[in-house]
């Protein structure tokens, strides 16, 4: 048995009225005030808490009118959403807190995930956390059975799944779980925010990214198209000649080890540049980029624990998490360790079990669900070209609508396009993670998306 760790919003934290085997779960609801004093004080209208197969966190949605809907939330490590979408984000000094003003519960109701167990506070009893991506989808379908099991009021409501990094994995393959399911959900579609799709694409679009946003010199670029590309076709990710490779490892080289910021091209890179040892290499094991990291990783032991992804400052979330009071308050088990942003103890034991979803895709999309693949266009980990790429290997031939801008605020927010029921896009200036960094137009974007109606 394990838990996996439920984050919510609102009421005055928290009280366990529940068990159900050994799982934690945590059920927010309605925040009505964020003050400004030294730890955000909550006025409760409604807080829920108790024990499911899974520990997730819940956000009620602030507005008495708002859409009808609910939206689970996977990220690659269920580390980032807290700062990201939440209806507060932590100051700089770790102990106080400030209100989104862009947060997602705005205009629905949240559940967030910290998915696999083992990650954030999460937790398994027996402390045997290999896993892999079908195990990982089952695992949190589970969740949701018992979810909306204790909360039958909920089946009613429209129902979403968004992921982000590796949640383009997680979420295509719990929302086929959704789907396919027997319980009753109001299952509407799904989205993935700079996701993983297939790794091919992802490797083979990050060189032509690269060259054109002017990270490589001609030489390199010549050397490159020489020696990996034939009759006008390149192969830049699996390539047979052995000096494509080295062409190919020096220029991912650039991009992740000369102190960029892998997740933002146009943002410092924030603490040290070493990504090579502190990316998430254990996670993109099918990537030819990070099969050469992991090498160097593993030649020297053990994977370090505490690790923090390149270029990130994450020091105030987490001691915001780790404060004494917090942990009390999320009722979090003194036996747990620190919450980390990163767990290299799941990421050892982890097994990529799909190169692509495009099978996935194509399942899901036969039913009729929408889908929504969105980009912030300076990511280099989960670039938009590869994403692009991978919507348009879909081989859905009509395009409802042209490649296009979309405004938010009288701006242009980026471009998107329409193929049958799903939709690229992309997000002008972001990054990896779009709310985060693009909050107003990620929640134009995220409300047009859950409502159907036009960017």
């Amino acid at each position: 048995e394990f838990s996996l760790s439920l984050f919510c919003h609102c009421s005055s934290f928290i009280q366990v009225i529940t068990v159900l085997s050994s799982l934690i779960v945590y059920l927010f609801l309605c925040l009505l005030s964020l003050p400004s004093g030294a730890v955000a004080e909550w006025r409760p209208r409604l807080q829920l808490s108790g024990w499911i197969p899974v520990r997730e966190w819940t956000v009620s949605c602030e507005q008495a009118n708002c859409v009808h809907n609910y939206t689970c939330t996977l990220n690659h490590s269920g580390s980032e959403t807290g700062r990201v979408v939440f209806v507060f984000q932590v100051n700089d000094d770790g102990a106080t807190l400030y209100e989104n003003a862009f947060s997602w519960n705005k205009i629905a109701n949240m559940l967030y995930l910290e998915s696999p167990a083992g990650v954030g506070y999460s937790y398994s009893d027996d402390h045997e956390y290999a896993t892999n991506d079908n195990q990982v989808a089952d695992d949190n379908y589970k969740a949701l059975q018992s979810f909306f099991a204790k909360f039958p009021n909920f089946t009613q409501n429209e129902f979403f799944i968004f992921g982000e990094s590796y949640g383009g994995i997680y979420a295509p393959t719990l929302s086929l779980r959704v789907a396919t399911g027997k319980t009753k959900i109001n299952f509407q579609g799904f989205a993935v925010g700079n996701g993983i799709s297939s790794f091919a694409l992802n490797d083979q679009s990050l060189i032509h990214f690269g060259y054109y946003h002017g990270l490589f010199g001609e030489d390199l670029w010549r050397d490159l198209n020489i020696n990996c590309c034939n009759n006008g076709t390149c192969d830049f990710y699996n390539s047979s000649s052995e000096t494509c490779r080295i062409m190919v490892n020096r220029a991912f080289s650039i991009v992740y080890n000369s102190g960029l910021n892998e997740y933002a091209l146009y943002l410092d890179c924030e603490g040290s540049g070493k990504s090579y040892e502190r990316t998430m290499s254990h996670l993109f094991k099918n990537s030819r980029r990070n099969s050469e990291k992991l090498k160097v990783i593993m030649n020297k032991g053990r994977l370090s624990l505490n690790e923090v992804p390149p270029c990130i400052n994450s020091t105030a979330q987490m001691n915001w998490l780790n404060r004494g009071d917090v942990r009390k308050a999320l009722h979090i088990p003194d036996i747990l360790p620190p919450w980390d942003i990163c767990s290299d103890v799941v990421g050892a034991a982890y097994t990529t079990l799909y190169a692509t979803v495009k099978d996935v895709y194509l399942k899901l999309l036969s039913l009729g669900l929408r889908a929504l693949v969105y980009n912030g266009d300076t990511d280099m980990a989960c670039n938009f070209l590869g994403d692009r790429w991978f919507v348009e290997d879909l081989g859905i031939k009509v395009a409802l609508t042209r490649y296009q801008t979309w405004i938010n605020d009288d701006q242009v927010a980026g471009f998107y396009q329409r193929f049958g029921n799903i939709t690229f896009l992309t997000v002008k200036g972001a990054g990896h993670m779009v709310p985060q960094w693009a909050p107003s137009p990620a929640l134009h974007m995220f409300q047009s998306f859950i409502t159907n109606s036009t960017y």
